[in-house]
């Protein structure tokens, strides 16, 4: 049985500079998007510490995304051979503002 030829192979995938622009766009978005969520915890932290009442706040909502970070975090961490990337790092910094949060949300309930 015989290979087929170079052009039919190159033909099927996308240039590699094509795919390389994507996969630095696609992080670039990620770390830009996740750092802007990560700065609009603070809005809600600081407005339930300025006006002393949290019950406007789901502890509920806030708990489960500590959950849903930590365990995407801990999930990443696993396929990506035990080693801790950006993206693992990001997930626990988000997983850490929500629990600042539910902190806060505990501290002005209780």
């Amino acid at each position: 049985m015989t290979s087929p030829p170079a052009d039919m192979l190159s033909s099927a995938a996308p240039p590699r500079t094509w795919r390389s622009a994507y996969l630095r766009a696609l992080t670039w978005a990620f770390m830009l998007l996740t750092a802007a969520r990560l700065a609009a915890y603070a809005p809600t932290v600081w407005a339930i510490v300025l006006m002393r009442d949290s019950r406007q706040h789901s502890l509920w909502t806030w708990l489960i995304w500590v959950g849903a970070n930590a365990t995407m975090a801990a999930w990443m961490y696993e396929h990506n051979g035990h080693r801790i990337d950006k993206a693992i790092g990001v997930c626990i910094a988000n997983a850490l503002a929500c629990l600042l949060t539910a902190g806060v949300i505990l501290w002005f309930r209780f």
